[in-house]
């Protein structure tokens, strides 16, 4: 059992490369064989032991070979520059999968798949979402700058809304669909361009989602 007890709730903007749904939400392989995302959050409130969390951002941008699972990963780790020391240590040991129970959460669970875990970066962090919109934003200046929106019906142009709803998820327990673009210029470049996005509310502990 983890030691240090830990809590999040926070708002999250992702951005991959596969078509709207993402297989790898169903246990499918991606749409192209492999995965690139960019990861936005913002806490509401949360807390690694005595060290609260509340306000701060961080984001991810991540590269597989292959399916996730399959491993050989790289990602790269943005920290939201206001953080304390404190902060900054407790939001890492989150992130790298530490203090959680095996399998509990995405970021314990991605933790197992990366080869390469570039330094992390502490920058400023431009976030804005809003999950029921399904709109997102996300900048951090040299690494990443990308936007999310909804998906739109081909024949009306009206908004389309679809959400994927997880009972056993790591990561959320239900989340709106969108699509997105990025353009990701730090330690891992890529574009991506009308691409899944999804938007979600999150509530994690070392244990897993809190229901």
């Amino acid at each position: 059992m983890p030691n240090v007890k830990w809590m999040l709730k926070a708002r999250e903007f992702v951005n991959c490369n596969c078509a709207y749904g993402c297989p790898c939400q169903f246990n499918a392989l991606p749409t192209y064989g492999f995965c690139q995302a960019v990861v936005g959050m913002e806490v509401e409130s949360g807390y690694h032991g005595d060290t609260r969390l509340d306000g701060l951002r961080f984001a991810g941008v991540f590269r597989w070979p292959g399916a996730i699972h399959e491993g050989g990963g790289e990602a790269a780790v943005v920290i939201d520059e206001r953080a304390n020391e404190a902060q900054r240590v407790a939001l890492l040991r989150i992130l790298g999968g530490e203090d959680t129970e095996p399998g509990a959460t995405i970021f314990q669970v991605f933790s197992t798949t990366l080869d390469t875990l570039h330094d992390p970066i502490f920058a400023a962090i431009d976030f804005k979402v809003d999950v029921d919109a399904r709109t997102g934003h996300l900048q951090v200046p040299g690494v990443t700058e990308g936007h999310g929106e909804p998906i739109k019906n081909p024949v009306t142009g009206a908004e389309h809304r679809a959400r994927i709803d997880l009972p056993r998820g790591f990561e959320y327990a239900l989340a709106e669909i969108g699509r997105g673009w990025t353009k990701a210029t730090g330690p891992i470049a890529f574009e991506l361009a009308d691409t899944h996005s999804h938007f979600a509310n999150l509530h994690l502990t070392q244990s897993g989602i809190v229901h």
